[in-house]
Parts: C-alpha cells; sequence; structure tokens
C-alpha cells in the first residue's frame, strides 16, 4: 500500500484519465508508472510535470537512453527505486 494516497487507473476520469492514456502510451508495458500517479491528485501539476519530462528526455545534446542512464544512476546513488 502507498504511503502517498493516489487515483488507481481504473478510477481516473477527466484530465487525469487523458494524462494516464498518455502515460500507458509513453511508457513501456503500456502501464502508468507509481510516480506518475504520486501526483494524481492534481492532474494540473502532473500535466505540467509531464510536459517537462518529455522535454527533459527527449534526444539533445544527449540521447534518451543517456537521460535515462543518469536518471538510473542518481536514483541508485539515492537508493530511490524509481
Amino acid at each position: 500500500m502507498p504511503r502517498i494516497p493516489w487515483v488507481e487507473e481504473h478510477e481516473a476520469t477527466g484530465k487525469l484519465a487523458e494524462i494516464y492514456e498518455r502515460a500507458r502510451q509513453d511508457f513501456p508495458g503500456g502501464m502508468v508508472p507509481d510516480i506518475v500517479k504520486t501526483m494524481s491528485l492534481r492532474p494540473d501539476f502532473l500535466r505540467g510535470i509531464s510536459q517537462a519530462a518529455q522535454l527533459h528526455f527527449s534526444d539533445g545534446a544527449l540521447s534518451r537512453a543517456q537521460h535515462e542512464m543518469i536518471a538510473s544512476h542518481v536514483s541508485a546513488l539515492n537508493r530511490c527505486h524509481y
């Protein structure tokens, strides 16, 4: 059971349901990651974070794979499973 309250996929409506659908399309396995769900009580905030993440993880000076490797390494250093 999560310590942060969130809206499950089957309970999402309106803008949150749209954001969840986009997440299912963008993430492997067609699932909504828990890190996304932690912001589900504020769909307005979640939409902004999702847009920023798309920019951050898009190819530019670094490839998406390089961005993911850096994020994974930092998470490991912080002992964060995300």
